[in-house]
């Protein structure tokens, strides 16, 4: 226990004590909030970099000049959109709509699914379109950011020696394949040193930002947001078209949300309150002082706010931050591919967890390598952060639309708020982001449209997905039959069977049908195991399902005849293990104990082509099948033993 003595202006003495539990208590408390530096905060902490060196770029179509009235405005535009989008918008409000702890635009729009049954189906299924559309629009900002993350700060190089220039590209490139390389390891190694890298980079980007303020201490009036209304007023012309680039001090806004669940609301919040944002507010203030000093610096006021000879470090740890920005959208693309599939709008991917105690911390091939050729592609294509800010704002404003959207419609829908309060919440908040949307449209033409086009594809993979795998399962019922009706038949010898020793377990869909493997069985080799257990496996719409509620188990012919279905209930954050679920089955409720260690398993898979019917266009087809390829093989996902498992084939058109 420590104590403290003293006094308070001569009056009585007072002791303060404090014990090691409540040392404890704060540093319970505080941890996560350091882990919350290091994952959540890289995308939106690197903004200064680039953000005021985008909207005075010179070159870009519609050019702000770098006079007293505008940069005023523009810092005081970029202070108060970071207010309201991330810290009104996102922590004060969208953060308190979690799916069991867990946020992001996928478990929002499950939270809508779920909530919003009393409000009409067509305008659910919209919604759903529209949550589905967020999330696309996320995998093209996991596309940018590491293109235009990376860039920045290596371009920090030109203001030490303008002639590295034409390494920028090089190196780049280098930074990007090593990151993207070392992912198949996971971050467990170095996620340690992520969040104190990120507290020294807030830290130093919050001194050089005070450094500047002494130079020109008017700049603070631009905190005030007469200063942006003025300048929207005053300057409605210039003020929208530099829209487009303020929004880039909002990137990362999502990843508050995203990755709720690993930190906890609380952790991000006095992450975001305590450091980040006055942290990432001196700096933009810093800069506007800078620029006031000499427009020149305009060109790169972030790197040019730092005294000379500290420049280098400065580029380095810009380099560091950048990197671990990255690493932060890389994640969150693989959890959100996880969490698609879970849900139907993916097939089921391969999926390599990195981290025995973090279950989060998953590794998906397929998106690694996708996403390492669209980076590349963005960097030779684009060569410069400038150019990439013109992509970059288009995803970041639609996903926030979106995500302000359902969150108003789902705070209707599961806490009743008075529809009154709603249009008052909702309009001011739309009307911003519908500005900042509107004023990237302008920059479709240079750059906007790319992430429009990586939206749309992924959007139209998603749906077709969604769409053909909903066809498959129609025609599989047709084929598979009522379940009790087979089971019933079966028990009666109809088709007749031989008893052959051992267990067989089913994978089945549902409960509702007949597994095609087992109708071949008893149709085809005319036999049947002693102990048979058909396996459905349901992805609940929560992150994960408590143990206790992990199986169900029902008989479904007459007492002792040895055939019981199991329901193996799982949330879409979790990875299933067949025969570790069955394991905690009680022989009670199947006749007897499962011989898990002889046990045949038995898979029933389809082959698709193309038919005549017209459920959906020919091109959609074609994509269908040919995602289905994507799909991990069934064995491997399930977790089943591979030399006691028996695949089954059946040919369906779609």
């Amino acid at each position: 226990m420590v104590e403290v003595h003293g006094t308070v202006g001569g009056g009585p003495a007072f002791t303060v004590r404090r014990t090691a539990g409540a040392r404890v208590r704060d540093t319970a408390r505080w941890g996560p909030a350091v882990g919350a530096l290091g994952v959540v905060f890289g995308d939106i902490g690197t903004s200064p970099i680039y953000t005021l060196q985008s909207v005075f770029d010179p070159d870009d179509p519609h050019p702000l000049r770098a006079g007293a009235d505008e940069v005023y405005g523009v810092v005081s535009l970029v202070f108060w959109s970071v207010t309201i989008i991330v810290t009104l918008t996102y922590v004060l409000l969208a953060m308190r709509a979690d799916n069991d702890g867990e946020g992001g635009i996928m478990a929002l729009i499950t939270l809508v699914r779920r909530w919003g049954a009393g409000h009409g189906r067509r305008l659910i299924a919209v919604l759903a379109a529209l949550g589905i559309f967020g999330a696309a629009l996320f995998f093209g900002d996991s596309m940018i950011t590491p293109a235009i993350s990376v860039l920045s700060a290596v371009e920090g190089v030109k203001v030490i020696r303008p002639g590295f220039g034409g390494f920028v590209v090089p190196i780049t490139v280098v930074i990007i394949v090593a990151l993207f390389l070392v992912q198949r390891w996971g971050t467990g190694a170095v996620g340690r040193l992520f969040g104190p890298i990120m507290i020294a980079w807030f830290v130093t980007i919050g001194a050089c930002g005070i450094a500047g303020i002494t130079r020109r201490p008017g700049i603070l009036t631009a905190l005030s947001p007469v200063c942006a209304v003025r300048f929207l007023a005053g300057h409605f012309g210039a003020a929208f078209f530099a829209l487009a680039a303020i929004v880039l001090a909002v990137t990362g806004a999502e990843a508050l949300y995203a990755d709720m669940g690993h930190f906890g609301r609380r952790s991000i919040t006095r992450a975001w309150l305590v450091l980040v944002f006055p942290a990432c507010t001196l700096s933009y203030l810093g800069q506007g002082a800078l620029i006031l000093d000499d427009p020149a610096h305009a060109s790169s006021p972030f790197f040019l706010l730092a005294p000379a000879w500290a420049r280098l470090p400065v580029v380095l740890l810009a380099t560091a931050a950048t990197v671990i920005a990255a690493q932060a959208v890389i994640t969150g693309a693989y959890s959100v591919a996880s969490q698609a599939a879970r849900l139907g709008y993916l097939p089921r991917l391969r999926i390599t967890h990195t981290s025995a105690s973090r279950p989060g911390r998953i590794y998906v091939p397929w998106v690694n390598w996708l996403l390492l050729v669209a980076v590349l592609t963005l960097v030779f294509a684009f060569r410069s952060s400038g150019a990439l800010a013109y992509a970059f704002g288009m995803a970041v404003t639609g996903t926030i639309t979106i995500t302000t959207l359902l969150f108003f419609f789902l705070a209707r829908a599961r806490w009743n708020v008075p529809r009154w309060l709603i249009v008052v919440g909702a309009a001011p908040l739309l009307t911003v982001d519908l500005l900042f949307l509107a004023a990237n449209l302008t920059k479709f033409a240079h750059g906007g449209w790319v992430p429009l086009l990586i939206a749309a594809a992924v959007f139209v993979v998603l749906t077709t997905w969604q769409r053909g795998r909903e066809l498959v399962a129609a025609q599989r019922i047709r084929r598979e039959g009522p379940l009790h009706r087979f089971v019933e038949q079966l028990v009666a010898g109809s088709p007749p069977t031989a008893s052959v020793p051992g267990t067989a377990i089913y994978l089945d869909r549902d409960k509702h049908t007949a597994p095609l493997a087992l109708r071949a069985m008893a149709e085809h080799a005319h036999a049947r195991h002693e102990h048979i257990v058909i396996l459905a496996l349901e992805v609940r719409p929560v992150p994960r399902v408590p143990d206790a509620d992990r199986l169900v188990v029902e008989h479904l012919g007459p007492a002792h005849d040895r055939i019981a279905h199991v329901t193996a209930r799982y949330g879409y954050l979790e990875t299933p293990d067949v025969p570790k679920a069955l394991a905690g089955v009680d022989p009670a409720a199947t006749d007897g104990p499962l011989d898990l260690e002889e046990a045949s398993y038995f898979l029933s898979t389809i082959e698709l082509s193309p038919g005549p019917a017209r459920t959906m266009m020919r091109w959609r087809k074609r994509l269908f099948i040919a995602t289905s390829y994507l799909a991990a093989d069934a064995a491997g996902y399930f977790g089943l033993p591979r030399d006691r498992t028996v695949v089954l084939a059946y040919r369906l058109e779609v």
